[in-house]
Order: structure tokens, then C-alpha cells, then sequence
């Protein structure tokens, strides 16, 4: 069986495996499991022709390594447009939520346009350096390449990542659980500061995509802003082997640790 981020227990409780431990200690997740995993039910909820325009998690608190369930609903059904909602609890208390805008496909191909130029290919790219005190869990669970800067190399970035694991054992992920899997490491990747030093955690997610992504990878243009008063904002156009499929935004709480 491959490796995954969770074992199902039932349809809606997920055992989280080593593989989701983030970089700040054992018993938390990076943020890319678990969106990956709401992303997956958000899939599987409304209308199955549509397709994810728009997503945002907000943050609750550190998402433990533990038992979670997840619940979903349509707040706002439609035949062209939905908005739906899925949030990820563990021990009855909520860690993360989300709220989607599904839109019902339709052919746009006659005026589409307005892309920003393609990455480089992943074929162009180098190993990501990940110090040793650093691997294990979720920084090992993906494969990382860079094309220009990358996690421990403050300022912009370029790189490619692909999750080395399924979301949930016995299912072949999505590109859109893939996706989501990775695109919470903007912020990581273009770090302004030594987060050996200092932290820069976000307390949210926005993606936007125009079009569904396709692929094992995933690219990230990424940029940190880092303001006077300890906020900051992150931001990447998020791209497959295509081209670009999308944007996200972060804010970022800064401190010195």
C-alpha cells in the first residue's frame, strides 16, 4: 500500500500519519496535509461538473497529529455557481475550515488568455537543500526542486514540489489534492527571514484557480512581503507542466523567536 498522509478509519475520520509533522514540532502539521485532505471532501461535495475556483482555510489553531474528522456542507447551491464548506476538527474542536466557490464548467476557450509566462520545467531544476535536522515528516513526504532560491534561502522563489505520498491510503490523489498538498509552502520557500530565527506563520490560505490543474507537479513563483509591524503577506502564481493555473495569498504573523 503507498505511504499516505492518513489512514481512513471511516468516511469521515482520518488517522494522520508521520508523514504530515510539520517543521515546528512532532505533534503539529504542516498546513499542507490537511487542506489537502478538506480539498478532498470539498471534491467529492456538490455538484461533481464543477470545478474549484476559489478556496480559503482559515486557521484555528495547530492541527494535531491525531484522529480527525471532517464535515462538509452547501451553503449556497446553484445550478452555475455553489459556494460550499468543509471544516477539519479534532477531539470536538474545529483546528481549520474552508469555504469554496465551485462554477459550473462551461467552454471559454475562445477568449482565454491573460497568463503569465510558464516556469521553467521541472527537467531545469535542482534538489531542494534540506538541512538534516530538518527532513523527516512532511519535508521528506515531498520531493522538492528548485529553480531559483527555496527554503533556506530568503527572498523569492521558484520551484517545483510533488508529494512523494497519496492523501488518503487507498486512493490515487487528484492533481487538486496534490495541488493543495503543496501550495501552503509559498510562504515557506520564500521566507524573508531565517526561520531557524524567527517565525512566519500564516493564519490563512487563498487559492484562486482558472482552470483545474493537471499533473503530478506543482510549481510555486513565490514572494514574501514582510511589513514594519510584524505582518506579512505571501503571495504565488501556481503553475503544472502547462503553464499557470492559479494565484494564492497568506498573512503571515513575524516574530523573533
Amino acid at each position: 500500500m503507498m505511504p499516505a498522509f492518513y489512514l481512513p478509519l471511516d468516511e469521515t475520520t482520518f488517522r494522520a500519519t508521520e508523514h504530515t509533522v510539520g517543521p515546528w514540532g512532532p505533534d503539529s502539521q504542516h498546513l499542507g496535509p490537511p487542506s489537502a485532505l478538506l480539498v478532498r471532501a470539498l471534491l467529492a461535495t456538490g455538484t461533481p461538473s464543477s470545478a474549484l475556483a476559489r478556496v480559503t482555510f482559515e486557521v484555528l489553531g495547530p492541527v494535531p497529529v491525531a484522529d480527525l474528522t471532517v464535515t462538509t456542507a452547501v451553503e449556497r447551491p446553484g445550478r452555475s455557481v455553489e459556494l460550499l464548506s468543509a471544516s477539519l476538527s479534532c477531539a470536538g474542536r474545529t483546528v481549520l475550515t474552508a469555504r469554496a466557490w465551485r462554477i459550473v464548467a462551461g467552454d471559454t476557450a475562445a477568449v482565454a488568455g491573460g497568463d503569465t509566462p510558464a516556469l521553467a520545467p521541472p527537467s531545469s531544476a535542482v534538489p531542494m537543500e534540506i538541512p538534516d535536522h530538518w527532513g523527516g515528516g512532511y519535508l521528506s513526504a515531498v520531493e522538492w526542486l528548485s529553480l531559483s532560491g527555496g527554503i533556506f534561502t530568503p527572498g523569492d522563489a521558484q520551484v517545483w514540489a510533488r508529494p512523494r505520498v497519496a492523501v488518503v491510503e487507498g486512493f490515487e490523489p487528484t492533481p487538486e489534492e496534490r495541488l493543495f498538498s503543496v501550495v501552503d509552502s509559498a510562504s515557506g520557500v520564500s521566507s524573508r527571514v531565517d526561520i531557524r530565527k524567527w517565525y512566519a506563520i500564516n493564519t490563512d490560505l487563498t487559492v484562486h484557480l482558472h482552470r483545474r490543474p493537471a499533473g503530478e507537479w506543482v510549481g510555486m513563483d513565490a514572494r514574501t512581503t514582510i511589513g514594519p509591524d510584524g505582518v506579512g503577506v505571501a503571495t504565488s502564481v501556481v503553475h503544472d507542466v502547462e503553464g499557470p493555473v492559479g494565484t494564492t495569498a497568506q498573512a503571515l504573523f513575524v516574530r523573533e523567536r
